[in-house]
């Protein structure tokens, strides 16, 4: 499969998230472009072995711990990477939690974990780092959500709605300092926790791969999307055409 070349020399990123997945797929492409990569997750050990993966391919991680739901936690992550690579270029908020229960059932804590994980993260995020972008002359903003819909996920959608409402709201306030804000939404993902997927249901007849969904960040990113900001670029094989 031939991919895009991309050049990220000299920038600096932080990717929330980063420990499994398409998070993962993504600080992987943008530290093998050049980038500096500050990779956060709640769990350690991912992040752990994901630098020293990067290192040993001659990229520079730096591994961060945190709760972007927790505003102080988020702050002091980005202050980090400040500190360690001076400007950031690049945030993808990749983090995101997902619960599968139905409305009637669903659980006071899991609905707010969702909220606060999925949309409040990536609005602390947005919003603090949009500051820095703002007085150090611009940047890029990528928040991933699903393409769709699932069947008994009242949080998780409500939740990557007002993600989808947050790209485009930064998207116009930010345009004016130079910062882009876009959304890439993702359906069926080969990964190691996917439910069984019917691939009827997907016109393309298979599912996508982490990386497939790195190469449209790494284009958002880039310089040859420019002219785009608000929007929202779909990566699910076209399973987002059949939902009425």
């Amino acid at each position: 499969m031939n991919t895009l070349r991309f050049n990220f020399t000299g920038y600096n990123a932080i990717i929330t998230g980063a420990g499994a997945g398409v998070g993962r797929a993504i600080a992987f492409a943008l530290s093998a472009a050049g980038a500096s990569v500050l990779i956060n997750d709640l769990n350690p050990d991912r992040i752990d072995d994901l630098a020293d993966q990067i290192t040993a391919q001659g990229g520079q991680a730096l591994p961060w711990q945190g709760d972007i739901a927790n505003r102080f936690q988020a702050a002091g992550m980005i202050e980090h990477a400040r500190e360690r690579f001076g400007r950031i270029h690049l945030l993808i908020n990749a983090a995101g939690v997902f619960k599968s229960e139905s409305l009637l059932k669903l659980d006071e804590w899991d609905w707010r974990r969702m909220i606060d994980v999925n949309l409040t993260g990536a609005f602390f995020c947005c919003q603090l780092l949009g500051r820095v972008m703002k007085d150090e002359g611009g940047g890029v903003m990528i928040n991933l959500a699903p393409a769709f819909d699932y069947p008994e996920s009242a949080g998780y959608s409500a939740s990557n709605a007002g993600v989808i409402a947050l790209t485009r709201q930064a998207a116009r306030e930010y345009a004016a300092y130079g910062i882009r804000v876009n959304a890439v939404c993702i359906g069926a993902i080969d990964e190691e926790d996917m439910p069984p997927i019917d691939l009827a249901h997907i016109p393309q007849g298979r599912v996508g791969s982490p990386e497939s969904v790195a190469q449209a960040v790494m284009f958002l990113c880039s310089d040859a999307a420019a002219s785009i900001t608000g929007q929202t670029l779909t990566v699910d094989g076209g399973a987002s055409l059949l939902i009425p």
